[in-house]
């Protein structure tokens, strides 16, 4: 009897054990997007480009315009423009997923965005911690973010057209679908105004002047797919063709991880997002451009930021390391 009793004792103990493994293993599924281990992605090209149609005329410092600017324009916009902060990793440094909810910084003008980590609990699970993270001028950052200024003579509608995309330089590792684009409308004024009042013009307040851009949403790799349906409760398929899924950025900073439970959705950092643009992976089709904005007689002043969305379920380890091309080209035409 004793002997019995000690084999059953024993079965109970070997079944605790089983169960306490298995909730281990559910334990560390239950995390984010965000890449673990510091991992990154290349920027292996930006290219800013103006359609010249109709009178459009660009400029990186409210200045100088031109049809067509480039990186350098970006990065040297200081000479002229002193108090620019256009921020463009380039050569070895690479960017880090971030998140926003779009909503902007009355003080600077800027996204507040936020730059998360993966952290490991006691328990074996993974959470998230977010800090706010703030654009410097130069060739580093986890984003991209620069100041754009358009001149036009009349009211005239801006639209991105088909050039205006996302891709994956070389073999795609997926991460090109979770890229944004954010175009911040910091005001206008009279053509001819002085330098100080061009290059100072800034958003006050509000998400109003703010337009956001999802690219490639209906696009996901295998292992997206596993990550939006372990991490997320998300379903959807692998390839193109897929219904873009809702996510939900950071809205504050993200430090005591005892009192957030593994849930995207707790609203006190966190919030869904409904981009104002979203296009699939076939990109904006040359027959019908996408309206951006509308742009006042004179001068207006655009801040655009490319970046990683970590909270975007392609935003995963799989994804890391791969290389992508940022193209943003802007035309008052509505189609080629």
């Amino acid at each position: 009897m004793e002997k019995k009793r000690n084999v059953r004792k024993g079965r109970r103990v070997l079944l605790s054990l089983l169960m306490i493994g298995l909730t281990g293993g559910i334990l560390v599924t239950s995390t984010y997007a965000w890449f673990t281990a510091n991992q990154t992605v290349t920027v292996s090209e930006i290219n800013v480009n103006v359609a010249a149609s109709n009178g459009i005329q660009v400029s990186t410092d409210g200045i100088n315009w031109k049809t067509v600017i480039s990186n350098d324009d970006i990065t040297g916009a200081t000479t002229t423009y002193p108090s620019a902060v256009n921020q463009l990793p380039t050569g070895a440094n690479t960017l880090s997923p971030v998140s926003t909810i779009g909503e902007i910084d009355p003080t600077t003008g800027f996204l507040k965005m936020f730059t998360g980590a993966i952290d490991s609990k006691e328990d074996g699970s993974y959470i998230l911690t977010a800090d706010r993270n703030t654009e410097t001028n130069g060739t580093t950052g986890n984003f991209i973010a620069f100041d754009l200024f358009v001149q036009v003579q009349q009211s005239t509608t801006a639209y991105l057209t088909s050039n205006s995309k996302v891709l994956a330089n070389g073999v795609g590792t997926g991460i090109e679908n979770a890229a944004r684009m954010a175009f911040v409308r910091q005001g206008n004024t009279e053509a001819g105004s002085a330098a100080a009042t061009i290059q100072g013009l800034k958003a006050s307040t509000g998400t109003e002047t703010m337009v956001l851009w999802e690219l490639n949403n209906d696009a996901h790799t295998a292992a997206a797919v596993s990550n939006a349906s372990s991490n997320y409760g998300q379903v959807t398929e692998a390839g193109t063709g897929n219904l873009a899924l809702e996510y939900y950025g950071v809205k504050a900073p993200i430090t005591k991880l005892d009192e957030i439970a593994l849930n995207s959705k707790d609203n006190n950092f966190f919030s869904k997002v409904t981009p104002q643009i979203s296009t699939p992976a076939t990109g904006i089709p040359s027959s019908a451009y996408s309206e951006l904005v509308t742009l006042d007689p004179g001068i207006t002043k655009l801040r655009i930021y490319m970046w990683l969305e970590g909270q975007d379920v392609d935003c995963e380890n799989y994804a890391s390391g791969g290389s992508v091309l940022f193209n943003v080209q802007i035309s008052s035409n509505t189609a080629a």
